[in-house]
């Protein structure tokens, strides 16, 4: 089977398709087109400079992830239709990301050296396989199932992108001592920026789930990707989860207190990883001295770098930046540990996918702010910030769940040869489109790795 094919393939047995948006030729014309213009959108007011940027290999510029969105359709849809013609002959090779399936790859701490395509190239390259990708989804008799479906998940794939061009662009953006301003933030009514006058979070509590036997995993017709199947029964032991995130004051304390002085609280590795970079906080944190030097010392206060600028910390915001290595520091000392990607789940089962996503434009997490029409007491509805503002870091290694089979072929390469040495973070960030997310979505992530919306959840044995 080609490529194509060993994707739908895969698609169909594993997961099923979006019956709804597959049916759908004009609910899935809009969503194509609403996916694909928020991809620019996004990045409708940099500079032409901006789109080069590439601070480390583990980052993308801007112009790549454009290119690379466009080279997937292209790749294992447009190149199976009849008569089509490649935009660039070399493309394929440029913007190949990790299909060895595929071919050959530029090589991925290169990419900013590509000053060529230009902007404008990689501009008219979408709007190329736009033009094909609209013909096919304007002719309802010739758009088929096997077609809708490879539409589905590349929108899926871009709406990945569309949070990396976030987290990527910040990340080179940190680097630059004038401190760039991506955006200014829309702040809901209740929050000001830099402000500390909001009221305090509530103390944090821990809400009490029931031990048993439960389902995991991806149920039904809709999108998922393969690493959330198969659906499957797992024992779990009496547990409490905390009914929020770790807020930054919270964290302070930690770091006060010698956090990341004392190597009883740090996994080998994650002490090895201090020690090594020399970490003393948070990414994107910095220690300013404020006022008039007393005879004794300055007062210090603590900064931080966010996509809308250079500001003071907000004591009430959730952390957010942390490593695994850092956010499992936190709950030893504390006296708790981080929860499971099981217990995550439990608690997160028929909720509302509600909370600060890259729709609000807030561009970070926010302050959790009760309502009062919200349950109090320990009830399952006081369990909070379980979806956007911050990934959250779990206990659980990447592995594939049981009688999970790696596709063959280009969609094998997807997420099944990265289940090794990586860690579980479930629930969505500030910068996660909303209808990107479900319960049962498993992101993944080294344990050393920080540059994405990364926070912190409780919990405890019963």
């Amino acid at each position: 089977m080609s490529t194509a094919e060993d994707l739908l393939h895969t698609l169909r047995q594993q997961q099923g398709s979006d019956q709804t948006q597959s049916n759908d030729p004009d609910s899935l014309f809009n969503r194509y087109q609403r996916v694909r213009q928020q991809s620019l959108k996004l990045c409708s007011e940099l500079e032409t400079e901006d789109f080069e940027l590439q601070a480390d290999a583990f980052v993308s510029p801007m112009k790549w992830h454009l290119a690379h969105t466009s080279w997937f359709f292209e790749t294992f849809l447009l190149k199976n239709t009849p008569d089509y013609q490649a935009f660039h002959p070399q493309f394929e090779y440029l913007f190949n990301s990790y299909y060895n399936a595929v071919g050959k790859q530029y090589p991925r701490d290169k990419r900013g050296l590509m000053s060529r395509p230009t902007v404008q190239e990689v501009k008219a390259y979408r709007q190329y396989v736009d033009q094909r990708l609209n013909k096919l989804l304007s002719n309802i008799e010739t758009l088929t199932k096997e077609q809708s479906d490879l539409i589905i998940l590349g929108l899926n794939h871009e709406q990945q992108h569309q949070e990396l061009m976030l987290t990527d662009l910040k990340y080179n953006f940190s680097f630059n001592p004038l401190y760039p301003i991506y955006a200014k933030a829309k702040f809901p009514l209740h929050q000001a920026p830099d402000s500390n006058q909001d009221t305090e979070v509530e103390a944090l509590r821990f809400i009490e789930f029931g031990g048993g036997i439960y389902n995991f995993g991806h149920k039904g017709v809709g999108f998922s990707f393969d690493n959330e199947t198969p659906r499957h029964q797992s024992l779990l032991q009496d547990f409490r989860i905390a009914d929020r995130l770790i807020t930054n004051e919270e964290y302070c304390r930690f770091i006060d207190s010698g956090g990341y002085q004392d190597p009883q609280y740090w996994l080998a590795d994650g002490w090895a990883w201090v020690q090594t970079n020399n970490i003393s906080g948070p990414l994107y944190w910095h220690l300013e001295s404020e006022g008039i030097e007393s005879e004794e010392k300055q007062t210090p206060q603590r900064y931080e770098f966010r996509l809308t600028g250079y500001g003071q910390l907000h004591p009430q915001q959730p952390v957010t930046h942390v490593s695994f290595y850092e956010a499992d520091a936190y709950a030893r000392w504390a006296g708790k540990r981080l929860p499971s990607e099981y217990e995550w789940e439990v608690a997160s089962k028929k909720r509302d996918i509600a909370g600060t996503f890259a729709e609000s434009q807030s561009f970070h997490p926010m302050q959790l702010v009760t309502t009062e029409n919200e349950e109090s007491g320990n009830s399952r509805d006081a369990v909070k910030q379980l979806f956007g503002d911050c990934w959250q870091w779990t206990q659980s290694s990447y592995a594939p769940y049981p009688g999970f089979k790696t596709p063959a072929g280009a969609v094998g390469e997807y997420n099944g040869k990265f289940m090794c040495n990586q860690m579980v973070l479930r629930g969505g960030s500030c910068a996660t489109p909303r209808d990107h997310l479900r319960s049962t979505y498993r992101n993944f992530f080294y344990p050393q790795d920080r540059w994405q919306f990364t926070g912190i959840r409780l919990a405890e044995d019963a």
